[in-house]
């Protein structure tokens, strides 16, 4: 053999260096092709989670409804305007309507202070303002009474003369009237007496101080049982009358201001004779809501104490 095809044979051929990266190219190409049939297969029939982020939140539906304003409205306005207590109570929808409205700050027209108003709450810690207030306007009772103090307000003497023929016609009894109205002057001869014979921590249990009475307003009244005659106030509530007015006072606008266990929140110790009327929209509600005080009412702090 020669030289040179000695040198020949003892290269590998061509074919044989070229075959083998085209063998191994067709295999990894296959292997690639099958892979891509297993991913499309997945993603064909199987449905991966949902990032969190892509969940189904719940809905929350706010209403965004602003607070209604019964101030606001004309016929709150105009029945202030006329002095009519009994319409601006019905315009803001009732006595509870009414009474919501305040407790929740939701009422600025509405001044709990004001001593012209029904609605006004006098007590230890809410003097009258100013102290010497007189009401303006007065009527004569038509009942018997006892003292020379027998004014109230027109609404307030209407109503109790209403109540006093209805209590007759359920045959409770007549109801007379002790004291109504009493100026800042009256209250203060009628408290010093009281100081006088009692002393004065028994006197403010009993008896308001000058400017710190309801009877001031023309809005309360102390009642008595007049059958053959009247008897004293602190007799009225064992009366037939005193326990007919206990349970039906409100039916008229009155309410029984100082009733037992609420000395500790209104300061003053029961008395089942002295009435208040602050209407019969806002009566049915104090009723229909088993208050006791008109601070409960109102959402008022206590007042069993003054501060001097």
């Amino acid at each position: 053999m020669s030289a040179t095809h000695s040198r020949h044979a003892s290269r590998a051929p061509l074919a044989v260096k070229v075959a083998l990266p085209i063998g191994v190219l067709f295999t990894a190409v296959a292997s690639l092709a099958t892979l891509g049939d297993v991913f499309a297969t997945s993603s064909a029939y199987t449905e991966l989670p949902a990032p969190a982020a892509a969940m189904t939140l719940p809905v929350v539906q706010a209403t965004g409804e602003r607070a209604a304003d019964p101030c606001g409205e004309a016929e709150v306005r105009d029945a202030l305007a006329a002095g009519d207590d009994a319409a601006a109570v019905a315009a803001f929808g009732g006595g509870e309507e009414f009474r919501a409205a305040v407790t929740a700050g939701n009422a600025p027209c509405i001044s709990l202070q004001d001593p012209n108003r029904s609605w006004v709450v006098i007590n230890k810690q809410r003097p009258l303002r100013p102290e010497t207030f007189e009401p303006g306007a007065l009527t004569r009772v038509s009942l018997q009474s006892t003292t020379p103090s027998n004014r109230l307000r027109p609404e307030a003497a209407e109503a109790l003369a209403r109540m006093a023929a209805a209590a007759r016609d359920a045959g409770v009894g007549v109801i007379g009237i002790n004291n109504g109205y009493r100026s800042f002057g009256v209250q203060q001869l009628t408290y010093s007496s009281h100081v006088r014979s009692q002393g004065q921590e028994r006197a403010d249990a009993g008896s308001a101080r000058p400017g710190f009475s309801e009877h001031q307003t023309g809005f309360a009244i102390d009642v008595v049982a007049c059958d053959s005659g009247c008897t004293g106030i602190g007799a009225f509530g064992d009366t037939a009358q005193g326990r007919w007015v206990a349970e039906h006072a409100w039916e008229y606008g009155f309410i029984v201001r100082y009733e037992h266990g609420e000395t500790g929140t209104t300061g003053y110790l029961p008395e089942p004779w002295h009435l208040r009327y602050i209407g019969t929209d806002l009566a049915a509600a104090y009723h229909d809501g088993d208050f006791r005080t008109l601070e409960e009412f109102f959402a008022l702090p206590a007042a069993s104490d003054y501060d001097f």
